[in-house]
């Protein structure tokens, strides 16, 4: 029996039997788990993965075996995250789904073979299938969608061979009553959008190189004069996600070439995420936006930054009642933005849940900054109390600097505005915006001693005192009085996000339009006033599941990451980036204690310029018993390839690895083999990557990854405040 169902068998008569009967009444001792109800019993096991629910749970007693088979518990089912599911133990689950399941996920089963996919077939009942990611050609969908007559949303991959005509009349008919069609597009096609003539909602990733393998130039001009141009006559929702690269946005702009002869009459979602500066222009993008603003049903909207301007804005959002704004590196608007939210430029704000001003307030690194470009903490509190029922905010790369004494007309700290947002969920800041003012420690003041005496003082000793975990001195003083009210009043943050304004991820695939739109390293001064007694206060979030902490240069031993961590038991995702000096890692003896708290912890991404891997990292890595992922990313980072595949026996919840160091090609490549062949026999989804971060060929490896993992963990990103199907990069 599974874990996690040994832990509810365990539970049932400690906790849930005592919330159900009256304890003057019935005595919990002598109430057993075969005592509750079934209305009780389904309750709980809806809980339970469907593997462990029919494989294991079933098999207890007879009362259990005839829930797990109940239709409420089997008509939506997701094996997306059932790493250890081999293909015959996912052919007999399918066996057993047959009858009952409606709605299907396989989204990121990369490791399943195609005969797998097959077997699908035999869930006739089902009406939303999702494939993405998995081994699916042309023709195996078109076998696929001969036999499921009933479906009405479907999503997958169109890879390279890709051929509509290859799908039988039977697959066609299918494809013309969906509604909901996902495409992830890795060669440039329009896929089987031609023949979705009722499509309601349509979402597309387009992560097609602009080079193939071998060198050679990708190009859409075999696009160009096919017969099957897609129409969008009933079309609700559309939305895009691009990767970098100039043939992903060709693509884009024929895939939106009928939008502009003709807007649908029902669309209320427009999402499109173009990474980079400068995206390519669409001119049919006014008049989209004066149609969204006449038709009044607009949930949700986001462009590229030259696709609107101020006056097509303030049209598409009047009469509206938005739930979802994304206005990512979009500064020329962000007045317009402002003035729209807060004087009634929208129906009812108040509808708002999710909001994205990335970038918002933020001029390119090559102009003139001023404080004109700063955000302004009224101004957020006029935002928070006029959209009071956000519950995602994402403020990075954006810019606030707190002066110690009250700005204009009595400003506090902009932290103690954001505490006004009182339904907060998931938050993304800029590291600057929870400096109290300019830390002195990292600043001269202008006590500095007279030079009389300068060649009788002592000079002070270089380098960072020894590390002590009970420490509290490091921890000590009111510089973070911002962030305590934050927390204060947000104590119920779920995802929480600080990012250094000038802060660049090493991985390349994004690497090059990330470094046109961000500034340089250092630039904000106030970003290195956060420090370890920053860290520390996060302990106040006992709710936090995922944690980002990337380019925060004040940090000095990371004392604060040992205290979070002891309070926020539940973390599962985390991701540290550039802490503290780029030239060594201070904070490694704290980072160990932190590892050695994070029993829940099932995603790790590391990235150091020096990391060391050694025996002590992976043993404190062990402590972290339900990792699933990990990623470690280091210019000049070393690796012990013994401790290495001693944690990946230690963890055999671990299905990836991906380890991007320094080293040569022959070590990474004899570590990744070995791991390989020792583990993927038991875990089918097991994804080793270990390859030289600075190797000329890493473009390639990246490309072999599964997006799932790469858009995951690998690749760092923010995904605060981002529609479900939607995560810009």
């Amino acid at each position: 029996m599974s874990g996690l169902v040994r832990r509810i068998s365990e539970d049932m008569d400690r906790q849930i039997v005592q919330e159900v009967y009256d304890e003057d009444t019935v005595s919990s001792t002598s109430v057993g788990m075969s005592d509750l109800s079934d209305e009780i019993l389904l309750c709980i096991l809806r809980h339970v993965p469907v593997c462990d629910l029919l494989l294991n749970v079933a098999n207890v007693c007879h009362k259990l075996q005839t829930l797990c088979h109940d239709k409420t518990l089997l008509t939506h089912v997701s094996l997306s995250e059932e790493y250890l599911a081999d293909d015959l133990l996912v052919r007999h689950i399918l066996k057993q789904l047959a009858n009952h399941v409606q709605s299907l996920s396989l989204n990121g089963c990369y490791w399943l073979s195609g005969s797998t996919m097959e077997s699908l077939a035999r869930c006739r009942a089902v009406t939303h299938l999702d494939i993405t990611g998995c081994r699916v050609t042309s023709v195996r969908l078109s076998r696929l969608l001969s036999s499921l007559s009933l479906l009405r949303s479907l999503a997958f991959d169109v890879t390279p061979g890709f051929n509509s005509a290859q799908l039988s009349s039977e697959a066609v008919g299918s494809l013309s009553r969906l509604s909901e069609l996902r495409q992830t597009l890795l060669t440039p096609s329009y896929g089987v959008v031609p023949c979705c003539a009722q499509l309601r909602k349509l979402m597309l990733q387009f992560d097609i190189p602009d080079v193939t393998r071998e060198g050679v130039g990708v190009c859409c001009q075999l696009m160009v004069g096919q017969s099957s141009v897609p129409h969008y006559q009933q079309l609700e929702e559309f939305t895009a996600r691009l990767a970098p690269g100039e043939v992903n946005q060709t693509l884009l702009l024929l895939y939106l070439a009928v939008f502009s002869v003709h807007v649908p009459k029902r669309l209320r979602v427009f999402l499109v995420s173009i990474p980079g500066p400068n995206p390519a222009h669409w001119p049919a993008a006014p008049s989209l936006a004066q149609s969204l603003g006449q038709q009044g049903d607009l949930e949700a909207l986001q462009l590229p930054r030259s696709w609107l301007d101020s006056v097509s804005l303030k049209r598409a959002l009047e009469g509206n009642s938005p739930k979802h704004l994304s206005f990512s590196r979009c500064p020329a608007l962000w007045p317009q933005v402002f003035q729209s939210l807060l004087e009634g430029g929208v129906r009812d704000a108040t509808q708002l849940t999710s909001l994205n001003l990335s970038g918002i307030n933020q001029v390119l690194y090559s102009e003139c900054r001023n404080v004109e470009d700063h955000l302004v903490p009224g101004t957020v509190s006029r935002l928070a109390v006029g959209c009071s029922n956000i519950k995602h905010l994402n403020l990075m790369h954006t810019h606030y600097h707190h002066e110690h004494s009250p700005g204009l007309a009595g400003e506090t700290h902009l932290c103690a505005s954001l505490v006004k947002f009182r339904r907060l969920r998931s938050l993304t800041l800029p590291a600057c915006a929870l400096s109290d003012g300019l830390n002195s420690h990292h600043l001269s003041t202008n006590t500095s001693p007279s030079s009389l005496f300068l060649g009788l003082k002592k000079a002070p000793r270089v380098g960072i005192q020894n590390y002590k975990p009970d420490s509290e001195s490091a921890l000590s003083g009111d510089s973070t009085s911002g962030l305590t009210q934050l927390l204060a009043g947000c104590p119920f943050l779920e995802t929480l996000e600080i990012i250094g304004p000038g802060f660049v991820s090493a991985m390349p695939r994004l690497e090059p339009c990330t470094r046109a739109s961000v500034e340089p390293r250092g630039m904000c001064a106030w970003a290195r006033g956060v420090g370890d007694a920053h860290l520390a206060a996060l302990e106040a979030l006992p709710r936090l599941h995922r944690l980002t902490l990337a380019g925060l240069p004040g940090v000095l031993r990371g004392t604060g990451l040992v205290q979070l961590a002891r309070q926020c038991r539940d973390l599962q995702v985390l991701s540290l980036a550039n802490m503290g000096s780029l030239k060594t890692m201070n904070y490694t003896p704290a980072l160990l204690d932190m590892l050695k708290q994070c029993t829940q912890l099932q995603e790790l991404r590391l990235e150091q310029p020096y990391l060391n891997a050694n025996v002590a990292f992976f043993e404190a890595l062990s402590s972290c018993s339900r990792l699933q992922r990990l990623c470690l990313i280091s210019r000049s980072g070393t690796f012990d390839p013994s401790a290495t595949e001693t944690f990946m026996e230690r963890c055999g919840h671990v299905i990836m690895c991906h380890m991007f160091m320094g080293g040569t090609l022959v070590a990474c490549r004899t570590l990744q083999k070995a791991l390989l062949d020792r583990f993927s026999a038991e875990r089918s989804a097991l994804s080793v990557v270990i390859y030289p971060l600075q190797h000329e060929d890493l473009h390639s490896v990246i490309r072999d990854i599964p997006l799932t993992l790469l858009d995951r963990i690998t690749l760092f990103q923010s995904h605060v405040a981002q529609p479900p199907h939607l995560s810009p990069l």
